[in-house]
């Protein structure tokens, strides 16, 4: 019935494992990705299964017999095979919930593939672990106790797997990412020339060389509203808006960058705008257009941008190999460009705000120390997407109103922090967006089917929050808790989080960002009819 060399406990729980991983999660998967999450959760459920009947030995427990055994084993494989032909419906729900146009098919087969391939994959692997810790304990055995013999040969196994994971895997997996990445971030497209105007970086009389700025600086200075877009669409005088960005490349160390930056800003006049935006971009320097464009619609061009590169890996690798160097340059940006605006006359200086999203959101927050700008604070901040173990962002939540969810929280009277999502739900007061403030705005647009803000690494032993009535609209019903198999679904949340539809998961829209913007920095160049049919071209614009 069953291989003789698989343990049946260990099948019983690969199985009902394999059942849970098939639930919907945060996110609809492709084919791909339950198959990977599949077969992982394959791989942990048989072990779990072994462990169960490993501690039910060394308690002395009388073991199952073996064909009651098989029989469970058999009823738990068929649950899991039923389950299968469940998971395409629970996909469609989700695909549905989030308006995606196109149906991919699920593909039991593909699924099935998948998964069996990483389960015996990594139970070879954990068996030639085993293997290498009987041959050393054997090897010593006849020396030293059993017990003693034992512990050595884990001790000995885990040295040597560290050593090999950590100077061979390892090194040269991050060589190679990181060789590819660089290369990827040096690519020039042959569609974007340098800017042809002076108020941004890498064009004319800019202090800062086109070609040092990365691929995504290089995008971000060569795109945006255009003037005539502004006038045409407010039906008013527009001022094209400043981009500055320095790259990696640009100077040696963060802090010439910086100050690069700033005088480039000061160049452009940047201090001379109405709005004065900092912007600490993602891992690879990617800055979202869509919060941009959003907020040089809202003032009609009358706004400077900064954003300095830190990283050309993607968030994850850039938190996992440099996890200091995103908040050492958000921080050096800061310093140069507050400590310059200072010192400007407070009449006739442009109003400061912050903006991030994702690893930017964090970084962003841990540019400023709010002691050293209490005398003198900046406006606000728009932060997006916040990862889950954001500082300021954490403290919010665990200190929210008892009667608002995790995701919709309420924190104090907002008179300094506001949370949205899809819905708008920055009115706090009833008398618009705008009221009820103290001196620095702070808000916070996140979704609720956003792994990345939502991941709770306690999911794997107790329901995460995000799964707590009232569930948000963006999160089905049908998603349930697991232990251990909720935690790896929802880190596979995080990492196909990006490629949601715009309005879900990772992926923010232009009309959630106008909203937040206009609490944040006020209606700018429009009247309430005017906003509406801004949000109106924003919902219209989005693919």
């Amino acid at each position: 019935m069953f291989p003789r060399r698989l343990s049946l406990a260990g099948i019983t729980g690969a199985s009902l494992f394999l059942a849970a991983s098939l639930t919907p999660s945060l996110l609809p998967r492709t084919a791909l990705m339950q198959g990977a999450l599949s077969g992982l959760c394959l791989a942990v459920g048989y072990g779990a299964g072994t462990a169960v009947a490993a501690l039910g030995r060394l308690l002395e427990l009388p073991d199952l017999p073996r064909r009651p055994g098989r029989w469970i084993a058999l009823a738990a494989s068929l649950f899991g095979i039923a389950m299968l032909f469940l998971a395409e419906g629970w996909q469609k729900e989700l695909r549905g919930l989030m308006a995606m146009q196109s149906i991919e098919p699920f593909g039991i087969l593909k699924v099935s593939g998948i998964a069996l391939a990483i389960f015996f994959a990594l139970l070879g692997l954990a068996r030639s672990i085993l293997l290498v810790i009987r041959t050393v304990t054997s090897s010593i055995h006849h020396r030293v106790p059993r017990r003693a013999a034992t512990l050595a040969g884990l001790l000995a196994t885990a040295l040597l797997m560290a050593g090999i994971i950590d100077g061979v895997v390892l090194r040269y997996a991050l060589r190679a990412v990181d060789g590819s990445y660089q290369r990827l971030d040096a690519l020039i497209d042959a569609d974007l020339a340098a800017p042809a105007s002076p108020l941004r970086a890498g064009g004319p009389g800019s202090l800062i060389d086109f070609d040092t700025l990365g691929r995504q600086g290089r995008s971000y200075v060569s795109t945006g509203p255009t003037l005539e877009e502004m006038e045409r669409f407010s039906d008013k005088p527009a001022l094209t808006p400043v981009r500055i960005y320095a790259g990696l490349n640009t100077a040696e160390t963060v802090e010439e960058r910086a100050a690069l930056a700033l005088e480039d800003l000061k160049r452009a006049g940047g201090f001379e705008r109405k709005v004065l935006l900092l912007i600490t971009p993602t891992g690879t320097g990617w800055v979202d257009q869509a919060a941009i464009d959003s907020i040089e619609f809202l003032h009609n061009g009358d706004i400077a941008s900064v954003a300095l590169q830190y990283s050309y890996l993607s968030s994850f690798l850039a938190l996992a190999v440099e996890p200091g160097y995103g908040q050492e340059s958000a921080r050096a940006l800061f310093n140069a460009v507050y400590g310059h605006w200072k010192t400007l006359p407070r009449d006739s200086r442009p109003l400061l705000y912050l903006f991030g999203l994702s690893l930017g959101a964090m970084n962003s927050d841990l540019s400023a120390d709010f002691l050293d700008i209490a005398g003198d604070p900046f406006q606000g901040a728009l932060w997006s997407g916040p990862p889950f173990n954001s500082r300021l962002w954490q403290m919010a939540t665990a200190e929210r109103e008892r009667d608002t969810p995790v995701w919709l929280p309420r924190y104090r009277d907002g008179a300094a922090i506001r949370f949205t999502s899809q819905t708008n739900a920055l009115d706090l007061t009833g008398r618009g967006p705008q009221d009820g403030w103290g001196p620095i705005r702070i808000v916070y647009l996140q979704y609720a089917s956003d792994a990345v803000t939502f991941f709770e690494p306690a999911s794997f032993y107790r329901p995460p929050a995000i799964l707590e009535a009232p569930r948000a609209p963006d999160v089905s019903p049908s998603v349930r808790w697991f232990p251990a198999v909720t935690f790896l679904q929802m880190g596979f949340d995080m990492l196909i989080a990006n490629q949601a539809p715009n309005g879900y998961g990772h992926s923010y829209a232009p009309e959630h960002y106008l909203d937040a913007w206009v609490a944040v920095t006020g209606t700018g160049a429009y009247d309430e009819a005017g906003l509406h049919r801004l949000r109106q071209h924003f919902v219209d614009a989005d693919p």
